[in-house]
């Protein structure tokens, strides 16, 4: 039996390749080559099995080089695609590089393959039924510039690196914001200190130290830890925002630590400045120098093998600090939940914000509060087709609903129903079509919605709003990337 040679037995692997291998017992050299070389050279001569094997480790070197040369030519292409996207966003600049700074494009590719760029377009039509939009519900986002109208609501677009799965994991988040709803979260303020169409919603570096299941911190601009609903309207049952958002904190500058101490309990626990939302805005003055913010909130979800309420979550928080807008104490406590139900594709929540203020520049009373409760539910018909209802109840003896300030016994009080049909009928596009109803249950001492119908508003004569009614119908397309 013959012997197979060194180089026979390395360049077998040859196959692996696409390159036909057989031994020179098998077949002649002149076969062998032109199974290698794809072509028959005239006037082949038999020539020995290790010159032959030579000839084709010649050819794998070479085709191993252009793999590996063609693999770095993509990764420097998801580079510059990467670099040109964010360069067209003015977030990073190009600088001119050369070869001797290869190493330095491959930490860039490091650096952003983790890296995601998302967001969305919110717009709306606005249809208020009868007439007059001076005086609208005050909840959130309802401004007088939506009325009777087409709207941008608001463009987002979010750039992340989010923690990964190290002990030492680090990342960010910065949310930027576009358009009306822009101006009126106020993060950012302009010239003349109102607020820019502009905005911050979130900008933090994200942290994590190897403390029991790990111990996440978000250091910078960061959501508050409260409540059912968002800021991020797609992500809400219903399109219009409810009361109980309305007189919730929204943002707030600062540290919050999180911890998730098991699959079913989350903890968070933060210091910030102020109540919110002004970016770097502190309490001092007229506040001392050490007064700040304090939050935290706790969430429970239902284990797997609790029947159909598993996967059920309820959730509690409490924010207390000075709010630098409205010039007051305030402290604001909520806890909702989210049901599942033996129904399929049913679920039911529930919440209540009740909020606390003091030291109020704002009514006749030294102490005035607010609360507001919510109930959803939630039906998905098909897979493109969703219902969703809310009703609410809110009661304030403060300017926060708009219907006056220092009521007797606090009767400013308003009902609302909200139904939305959902139906997604492009691929990432969220398209829904709302009827919203508010109505004044309150006493005649409530300030009412539509225009004055006294001529009055200017100096020494007070404005009158008599319409205790008022119904919006609404369309919401967003879309998602």
């Amino acid at each position: 039996m013959p012997k197979t040679s060194p180089v026979t037995g390395q360049l077998k692997s040859l196959v692996g390749w696409g390159i036909p291998f057989q031994s020179a017992a098998e077949t002649n050299t002149c076969d062998t080559l032109a199974a290698a070389s794809k072509f028959r050279a005239s006037g082949c001569k038999t020539r020995s099995p290790d010159h032959v094997m030579s000839y084709l480790y010649v050819i794998w070197l070479g085709r191993n080089l252009r793999q590996k040369q063609n693999k770095r030519k993509e990764q420097r292409m998801k580079v510059n695609k990467w670099t040109m996207g964010l360069a067209a966003l003015g977030l990073v600049s190009i600088p001119a590089t050369s070869s001797a700074e290869e190493g330095k494009a491959n930490g860039l590719l490091t650096a952003l393959s983790s890296t995601t760029i998302s967001g969305y377009v919110n717009t709306s039509i606005h249809w208020n039924t009868g007439t007059g939009n001076e005086s609208l519900p005050a909840h959130g986002y309802n401004t007088q510039q939506k009325a009777d109208g087409f709207n941008l609501d608001v463009f987002k677009l979010q750039i992340e690196k989010p923690l990964d799965e190290a002990q030492w994991s680090a990342g960010y988040k910065a949310e930027l914001l576009f358009g009306g709803d822009a101006g009126v979260y106020g993060t950012t303020l302009d010239q003349n200190g109102d607020g820019s169409a502009a905005a911050v919603k979130q900008a933090y570096v994200s942290l994590r130290a190897p403390v029991g299941n790990g111990l996440d911190f978000k250091v910078g601009v960061f959501d508050t830890v409260i409540g059912y609903e968002v800021f991020d309207a797609g992500n809400n049952p219903n399109y219009t925002r409810s009361y109980g958002f309305t007189i919730e904190p929204t943002t707030h500058t600062g540290v919050l630590a999180s911890y998730q101490v098991s699959s079913a309990v989350s903890l968070s626990a933060g210091i910030g400045n102020t109540i919110g939302p002004v970016i770097n805005q502190k309490a001092n003055p007229p506040k001392a120098e050490s007064y700040k913010t304090y939050m935290g909130s706790v969430a429970v979800t239902a284990p797997e093998d609790w029947g159909f309420i598993s996967g059920s979550t309820l959730y509690a928080g409490i924010v207390n600090g000075y709010n630098t807008g409205a010039d007051w104490d305030q402290t604001s406590y909520y806890i909702g939940a989210t049901l599942n139900t033996p129904v399929k594709n049913l679920k039911v929540g529930a919440a209540l914000d009740y909020l606390s203020l003091t030291d109020s520049t704002v009514g006749n009373n030294e102490e005035e509060d607010a609360t507001a409760w919510s109930l959803y539910a939630s039906f998905q018909a098909t897979e493109k087709l969703s219902l969703h209802l809310r009703g609410e109840y809110a009661e304030t003896d403060t300017a926060l609903l708009g219907t006056g300030t220092g009521l007797t016994g606090g009767n400013s009080k308003i009902i609302a129903l909200t139904s939305t049909l959902q139906y997604d009928l492009w691929n990432n596009v969220l398209s829904r079509l709302e009827i919203r109803w508010d109505h004044q249950a309150g006493d005649g001492d409530m300030s009412g919605w539509g225009n004055n119908t006294a001529g009055g508003g200017g100096a020494g004569t007070p404005a009158t709003y008599t319409k205790r009614n008022n119904v919006l119908i609404a369309a919401n397309i967003i879309y998602k990337f």
